[in-house]
């Protein structure tokens, strides 16, 4: 699929300034609005995951906060903190390629993103080149152990 190949590009580039490799990009009316990687580390951030970056990159470029058509493709399953902000910027649909069974709040710990009591629910796809997605970051966290480690 093209829009997480293009997320991909993003997490690579994150991977090379030293990020946790996740890409993220929004896109509406078959046009890319945003794209970005995590920027946590070098801005020393903790909201610096890339769902949180393009959210706001997309809003501030559509000029609304409200992001009705328009799709989020990820290469992770968005933790709990990027599934709210997901939910208050009304996504109309969330596409991710690797599960995080540690973090992820769409599926794996939590399901956020389907859950009945909260007031907008995004249709939601993961999987999507799920192998290239956690590949690339069993990759980047493989090459930050100690040889020993490995």
């Amino acid at each position: 699929m093209k829009w997480m190949t293009q997320a991909l590009r993003e997490a690579e580039a994150a991977a090379l300034r030293g990020e946790v490799p996740v890409g993220a990009l929004i896109v509406a009316d078959g046009a890319i609005v945003a794209s970005t990687g995590n920027l946590k580390e070098l801005a020393m951030n903790p909201l610096g995951h890339a769902e949180i970056r393009v959210i706001e990159d997309a809003a501030r470029r559509l000029g609304r906060w409200r992001l009705t058509g328009c799709t989020l493709y990820v290469t992770l399953e968005p933790c709990v903190m990027c599934a709210g902000a997901i939910v208050h910027s009304r996504l109309d649909r969330v596409v991710y390629g690797a599960t995080d069974k540690k973090a992820g709040a769409v599926e794996s710990l939590y399901q956020i993103l389907s859950d009945a009591r909260l007031n907008h629910r995004p249709k939601v796809t993961g999987g999507v080149e799920a192998d290239a997605c956690g590949k690339i970051l069993s990759d980047f966290f493989a090459s930050r152990r100690k040889p020993s480690e490995r």
